[in-house]
């Protein structure tokens, strides 16, 4: 028998008074009920933000709405907080890192451990929540929040393999040691497109350390971050590790001033767009701060003659058009060999045809949700009409159908003047470009200032082998389209960011190391 929605909501009431159960309750409960032990997806719903482990408002009283890309509906409000909010919860994080610092690995790692289980339990009804404000299809954000915990459990193993060293001294009464420690305070900023996992890539990896966090979410989704906050808390995560400060876009620019040139924050993670990163790495000198940002891609998507087409096509479905083509790492530019030039568009085109329906991400059937929102309409729209008007043919799709929606689309004859070559999609648009040799090939793929992600497909090992290590990105899919996993190192090259989230390496990021010598032995 269901629960009722109301008593869901009383069991849970004492965690905080400022969930919202209004039309997003209501939506709620036409999808299917939580499973046994999970909570509600509108227990999730928090309209407060979180400081020092308790729901706050904005200082001003301000908050701004949170709107359903699918439908254009309001969600709820959330705190529009500003500098001074920003700068009390840094003061929070500063001091909670002065005893959580001392804890042991292996404390932390039983609570990132705990987290992620909790996650894990609730995955399908933090999806609801997920879809309602990104608006990818529910089984894509289930798999992000798996993808999301995968990263709480990484951490969790990784915050007991931090270790020093023991350098062999070339004087007899010297000892010379390497210590690994702990940054600081580490201040965020995260995207809107993996409103999850883009929280636990980075919190999990700082809380791991034993540093304390200062995240600003998207606009556009801070449900999930409050979620995630509500989940940390209840996983025994003391107060002030984990601090999220909501603001929109107005109001943006002043906390990521404050997380930039605040003496007590040592640390930044960015991701997000090229220009907002270099504006922040500009912000970070005043105090030489560590920078990891993870940027804009363009990422080229080869296929060599020798390469199985059918399986090309496959590879090329998840690498374009998961999440509606916006992802950093999503295939931005097609060249196809000349002698499969045609076979491969042909069925490019067909699967997308046959296996892509749009709709609202909560619909049985939808595999295309909206994009974010009118303003990335209307960049693909005019990357579209740049591409025809310039000799391009459109295979299928090639028009938005209305609100935030926008076809899948294959464009052909595209050359690498065309915007939707040059510039980064962010959407669900594929132009398809012919190449001769190999040689030709590698150095149009790298003859652009991106460096993120690059695929390839061909079934000739020498080949394989020279195109990977000739890439110009940071990460590589050889016969694969889909490559990202906690367990693996992410980031970029060129200007596609810096440093690296996720696998061993990205706990790197926030420890220090310190060179201890001791004498008179």
């Amino acid at each position: 028998m269901k629960m009722p929605a109301f008593a869901a909501a009383k069991i849970f009431r004492s965690a905080s008074r400022h969930r919202l159960y209004s039309s997003f309750h209501k939506i709620m409960d036409n999808l299917a009920p939580p499973k046994a032990g999970a909570r509600a997806a509108s227990s999730f719903v928090f309209d407060k933000a979180f400081v020092n482990g308790e729901w706050v408002a904005a200082s001003s009283g301000k908050t701004f709405e949170v709107v359903n890309p699918a439908n254009g509906k309001v969600i709820g409000s959330v705190p529009d907080m500003d500098a001074a909010d920003t700068e009390k919860a840094v003061q929070v994080a500063y001091k909670a890192f002065q005893s959580w610092k001392e804890t042991t690995a292996k404390e932390r790692a039983a609570l990132l451990r705990r987290w992620g289980e909790l996650v894990h339990e609730n995955k399908e009804e933090l999806a609801k929540l997920l879809t309602s404000e990104m608006g990818k299809p529910l089984a894509e954000s289930v798999g992000e929040l798996n993808y999301g915990a995968g990263f709480l459990e990484l951490f969790a193993e990784e915050a007991k393999r931090v270790e020093g060293d023991i350098i062999q001294t070339p004087i007899k009464t010297r000892r010379l040691l390497v210590l690994k420690q702990p940054i600081g305070v580490s201040g965020m900023i995260t995207p809107w497109n993996f409103p999850n996992a883009m929280i636990t890539r980075k919190a999990g990896a700082a809380i791991a350390a034993g540093c304390t966090v200062v995240l600003k979410p998207a606009e556009d989704t801070p449900y999930s971050a409050l979620a995630l906050c509500d989940l940390a808390k209840q996983a025994g995560i003391p107060a002030g590790v984990l601090n999220v400060v909501t603001s929109s876009r107005d109001n943006a620019s002043q906390v990521g001033k404050v997380l930039c040139k605040s003496p007590l924050v040592t640390k930044l993670s960015f991701t997000g767009s090229t220009f907002v990163g270099k504006l922040l790495l500009e912000q970070c000198a005043s105090t030489v701060k560590k920078v990891s940002l993870e940027l804009g891609g363009n990422a080229p998507f080869i296929v060599f003659p020798s390469a199985d087409v059918d399986a090309a096509v496959l590879g090329a479905m998840g690498a374009k058009f998961r999440c509606s083509g916006q992802t950093c790492v999503c295939a931005n530019r097609f060249y196809i060999h000349e002698s499969i030039y045609d076979e491969f568009v042909q069925k490019f085109g067909a699967t997308v045809e046959k296996e892509l329906r749009m709709g609202d991400g909560t619909a049985p059937g939808t595999t295309q949700g909206p994009l974010i929102n009118k303003k990335a309409v209307e960049k693909i729209e005019a990357q579209v009409q740049d591409a025809v008007g310039k000799g391009a043919k459109i295979v299928c799709g090639g028009k938005s159908t209305g609100g935030n929606f926008f076809e899948p689309t294959i464009l052909m004859g595209v050359t690498d003047d065309m915007r939707c070559a040059k510039e980064e999609n962010f959407g669900p648009i594929a132009g398809v470009i012919k190449f001769k040799t190999e040689e030709e090939v590698v150095a149009l793929a790298n003859a652009t200032s991106s460096g993120l992600a690059g695929y390839f497909y061909s079934r000739d090992l020498g080949q394989i082998w020279r195109v990977a290590e000739r890439l110009e990105t940071g990460l590589v899919g050889v016969n694969e389209g889909v490559i990202s996993v906690p367990d693996a190192p992410f980031g970029g090259w060129k200007e596609s960011g810096l440093g690296r989230e996720g696998g061993r390496y990205g706990i790197d990021e926030y420890l220090e190391i310190k060179y201890v010598c001791m004498g008179g032995l």
